[in-house]
């Protein structure tokens, strides 16, 4: 599915192009925004792969990846980065992540990011399981991922090796039809 295009109230979930590098890289480069995510801060080359190969999946057919861009709705400022991967081990099912400039947080912006993830996920792509992992310290994450209706599912023991250190993560999913049953997202 090409091209993807979900709006809330105040952001816009879309497909990344080659000039929001930049603006990837104020995410991705940020000691902050990548505190608790798998990888170490980004340099500008690296970001600037990550977005040219985003850009070329989104055309593959059959398309596996989902890299887009998350913009306020009101001035199309880029303000993070959400993605789906559809998973080839386990049929209509896929992990998502996302990543949001710090600027931003406290706004309650993750959530509804990742509310238009799933909306993508189920309603756009049919899936019937997505799951994610985050950080047991980022406990922002995990109010987000609540909120969102997902569900905590435990433990990857010595997951993510940062640093030279290994780090756990906690995982949380929804399913289909638990999506279907959340009230409406909140104006």
């Amino acid at each position: 599915m090409y091209p993807i295009s979900r709006h809330s109230r105040r952001l816009h979930l879309r497909e990344l192009s080659h000039k929001d590098a930049e603006d990837v890289f104020a995410i991705y480069g940020d000691a902050r925004a990548t505190e608790h995510l798998s990888f170490d801060p980004r340099t500008r080359d690296d970001v600037e792969a990550i977005v040219a190969r985003s850009v070329t999946s989104a055309t593959v057919d059959p398309r596996q990846e989902y890299a887009l861009a998350v913009t306020e709705a009101s001035d199309g400022r880029l303000i993070g980065f959400g993605r789906l991967a559809l998973d080839p081990h386990q049929p209509r099912a896929a992990t998502f992540g996302f990543a949001l400039r710090p600027d931003t947080w406290g706004r309650g912006y993750g959530t509804e990011t990742v509310r238009l993830l799933l909306a993508c996920a189920f309603e756009d792509l049919g899936l019937h399981r997505v799951w994610g992992a985050r950080s047991p310290h980022n406990t922002a994450s995990a109010r987000t991922m609540d909120r969102a209706g997902l569900s905590e599912e435990g433990y990857i023991r010595e997951h993510i090796l940062r640093g030279g250190r290994w780090r756990d993560s906690v995982t949380h999913s929804i399913l289909d039809h638990e999506y279907m049953a959340l009230p409406p997202a909140r104006p």
